[in-house]
């Protein structure tokens, strides 16, 4: 699965752990984020968002 970073804070989003803070579990991936999801470090939506290279 790929990892996103927030283009404002640098948070990086891991699929495979997730955002357990936020009550999301390990595996699940950044398209499967609900829209109003948000970035855990500043606050900023799922738009504020790139798809990291691998």
């Amino acid at each position: 699965m790929q990892k996103w970073e927030c283009t404002v804070c640098g948070y990086v989003y891991d699929p495979k752990a997730g955002d357990v803070d936020s009550g999301i579990p390990a595996g699940t991936a950044f398209e499967n984020l609900s829209d109003d999801w948000v970035c855990p470090e500043c606050g900023v939506g799922k738009d504020m968002f790139e798809k990291m290279e691998v």
